[in-house]
C-alpha cells in the first residue's frame, strides 16, 4: 500500500470513529436516559414498518435474535411495544408501537431531527446533497462486500 492510500484509509478510520462516536453521543444525549441508542432505533424501524417481527429486526440489524430479544423485552416492560402473536401460527409474534412508544418515538425523533439538522446549517446545499450522495454510495458498497461475503460462506 502507497503512503497516500495508506494516509486515507487511516484519515478515514479516525474520522468514521470520531463521528460515529460523537454522533452516538450527541443521540443519546437527545434521547435522553428513558431509551438507549439501540432501543430508539428499533423503535425507528418498528414505527416505518408498522408491524415486524423479532427475526426481521436481527437480520435488519445484522446482530443475533438474542440481542433483538433482550431489547423488545426491556422495551415491551416499559410499555413501548405490543406483541401480538399469528393466529394461524403462534410460534410468530408481531411487534408494533404501542399509543405510549408512538409518541416517546415522536418526541425523540423530533429532537434528533433538530439536532442533525443544526449540523446541516453549517454546510451549503450542493455539500449536503454531495455529502449525502456519497454516504449512500458508501453503504450500498458495504452492502453489496457484505452479501458477497455471505455468499463466500455459504
Amino acid at each position: 500500500m502507497n503512503n497516500e492510500i495508506k494516509e486515507l484509509v487511516d484519515r478515514y478510520i479516525a474520522v468514521s470513529f470520531m463521528v460515529n462516536r460523537t454522533g452516538e453521543n450527541l443521540i443519546k444525549n437527545e434521547v435522553g436516559s428513558t431509551l438507549t441508542n439501540d432501543q430508539h432505533y428499533t423503535l425507528r424501524y418498528i414505527h416505518g414498518a408498522h408491524s415486524c417481527t423479532s427475526t426481521e429486526l436481527a437480520e435488519v440489524f445484522a446482530v443475533k435474535k438474542s440481542a433483538i430479544t433482550a431489547i423488545i423485552s426491556r422495551l415491551w416492560e416499559k410499555g413501548f411495544i405490543l406483541r401480538t402473536r399469528n393466529e394461524k401460527d403462534r410460534r410468530v409474534v408481531y411487534l408494533s408501537l404501542t399509543e405510549k412508544g408512538e409518541r416517546l418515538f415522536l418526541e425523540t425523533e423530533t429532537k434528533i431531527h433538530k439536532l442533525v439538522e443544526s449540523f446541516l446549517n453549517e454546510f451549503e446545499q450542493a455539500e449536503i446533497q454531495q455529502f449525502i450522495q456519497t454516504y449512500e454510495k458508501l453503504n450500498k458498497i458495504l452492502i453489496e462486500r457484505k452479501e458477497v461475503e455471505l455468499e463466500e460462506c455459504l
